[in-house]
């Protein structure tokens, strides 16, 4: 069985941040690409960061470019998204989910045929 849990959200003042955590269990990592993803209150759900889970090869959104690192740790099955120089705007649920498909294909669509986790909410406060 698949499972993704996501941990690490938490309420944060603007300009400090948070480090999420991802641990996922019951398939081969190296056949996927594992992302996070955010959902604001009332707006849609984005990509954030995507990574390879087999070259290690990275994707950011635009809006986190620069603020926001997306790194793995195979030996313990685990995805990191390290969140610097938080804004207001990046307050959302966020999702960790992996798919097999290609890491730059960061979106709703390129990981629609993924495993999804439970999300967890960061809240940055100004």
């Amino acid at each position: 069985e698949v499972q993704l849990q996501a941990s690490g959200g938490g309420l944060v003042q603007a300009g400090g941040s948070l480090r999420l955590s991802c641990t996922a269990s019951g398939f081969t990592f190296d056949d996927y690409a594992i992302g996070w993803f955010r959902q604001a209150p009332g707006k849609g759900r984005e990509g954030v960061a995507c990574i390879s889970m087999s070259d290690v090869s990275t994707y950011y959104g635009d809006s986190v470019k620069g603020r926001f690192t997306i790194s793995s740790d195979k030996a313990k099955n685990t995805v990191y998204l390290q969140m610097n120089s938080l804004k207001p705007k990046d307050t959302a649920v966020y999702y960790c989910a992996a798919a097999r498909t290609r890491y730059y294909w960061c979106s709703n669509y390129g990981f629609s045929e993924g495993y999804w986790g439970q999300g967890t909410l960061v809240t940055v406060s100004s």
